[in-house]
């Protein structure tokens, strides 16, 4: 797999638009530094080629950065003095600042994350005996609005950096001790399944999400790094040409008519076309025994009845899917309700029956508001979908005021 997404050059490498010439850029008196926290090795070492320097200094700094939590130059011992000078003039390391951190009962940590523009962002961290999975954002905000997910009705701002993203695992491993050698691994598992749908910001997740495998890095294992989409197929089609993570689908439906009530999405790109794009994917990875994860949120008297069940059943039959079903987390501007305990266990054990390996997600961190699609975060909303959602919840409770 390819390090990048597209081919390096200064411009790509410099997002600040700093030039190949240091000196020249010097006298042009940059004011914006180049942020090294985001950028994948091949960029990095295009970064100190650009800058008259030999490439394998991108191999110490990503140690740096991603081994040691390094973000001073000067702390980088094993770079020489002239170059950690040149690189404070030119350069820096810096991540999002986290603006509250929240700690569930059950050991669930929520951060909240400002980004650039003064959006915030949340990310999460969920520990389960020795495994901990952090659950990641890719955007300020969605486009998508899935009528049952807390973040789409936050309106969308904007695509999150590759520092910004990279920058949530780097934060959470700080506020854990994670950093140094020898010391124990507290992020074992990454889900791109924050806010924001990953594959809108396809360059920065998947250099982000390679940055994660790699072993310069977080050294993460290609089985424990998971991209969760909700069917966007052109960028799907294309995702395996650059990483080989884990792969989730966003179903929440087994049908088209239901699927686009509930994922609008659906209405471009069906199902039909979303899960024959994802066994493309599923097929083409090097390991040929890995499955894609279906996720299912389920809603009360919307799609948890034994018939959908059995449909969805019968949609995968083909495909070598393993499937992850999720009780909604009720949250505000949302009318839908909590599935009940027999319908959860009703719709597990007809397709267990069916013979899918199927598991239920525990909801963790809804005391602080954390558990699945209940992120939110801080949004300057550019479609203004945010304030139209709270003017008709407005108008719901006005119209129950004058009624009774």
């Amino acid at each position: 797999m390819t390090d990048s997404v597209t081919p390096v050059d200064v411009k790509d490498v410099a997002e600040s638009g700093i030039s190949s010439d240091v000196n020249q850029a010097e006298t042009n008196q940059i004011t914006e530094k180049v942020n090294l926290l985001g950028l994948s090795q091949a960029k990095l070492e295009a970064f100190f080629e650009s800058i008259g320097e030999k490439k394998f200094r991108a191999t110490q700094v990503l140690k740096w950065i991603h081994q040691m939590g390094v973000d001073d130059f000067d702390n980088m011992t094993n770079i020489s003095k002239a170059l950690r000078e040149k690189l404070k003039r030119i350069a820096e390391v810096r991540p999002p600042e986290v603006v509250q951190q929240l700690d569930s009962a059950d050991g669930t940590r929520k951060f909240l994350i400002k980004v650039t523009g003064g959006s915030a962002v949340e990310t999460v961290l969920i520990p389960d005996g020795e495994r901990g999975t952090l659950c990641v954002s890719s955007q300020v905000g969605c486009s998508l609005d899935c009528s049952f997910c807390s973040t789409g009705k936050q309106g969308f701002n904007r695509d999150l950096t590759a520092a910004e993203i990279i920058g949530q695992v780097w934060l959470a491993a700080k506020s854990y001790g994670q950093f140094g050698e020898d010391r124990p691994r507290i992020i074992t598992n990454v889900v791109m399944m924050g806010m924001g749908e990953p594959l809108l910001n396809f360059d920065n997740v998947v250099d982000s999400m390679n940055l994660m495998m790699h072993d310069n890095c977080y050294g993460l294992s290609k089985r424990r790094v998971t991209l969760s989409t909700s069917g966007v197929v052109p960028a799907l089609d294309r995702l395996g040409q650059y990483t080989d993570a884990c792969l989730a689908v966003s179903l929440h439906a087994p049908n088209d008519e239901l699927r686009n009530e509930l994922v609008p999405i659906n209405k471009k790109y069906p199902i039909a076309m979303l899960l024959d794009s994802a066994k493309r994917y599923i097929e083409g990875l090097p390991d040929n025994r890995r499955k894609m994860t279906i996720e299912y949120t389920l809603i009360n008297q919307v799609n948890d009845r034994p018939h959908h069940a059995h449909e969805l059943a019968q949609l995968l039959k083909d495909i070598p899917v393993k499937i992850n079903l999720i009780p909604f987390n009720p949250f505000d501007q949302s009318d839908y309700r909590r599935v009940s305990n027999n319908a959860l266990r009703t719709f597990q054990d007809i397709l267990i029956k069916a013979g899918y390996t199927t598991t239920v997600r525990t909801t963790r961190g809804d005391d602080i508001d954390a558990a699945c699609g209940q992120l939110a975060g801080a949004v300057n909303d550019r479609t203004r979908r945010s304030e139209r959602y709270r003017n008709q919840v407005k108008d719901s409770v006005e119209a129950v005021r004058i009624v009774n």
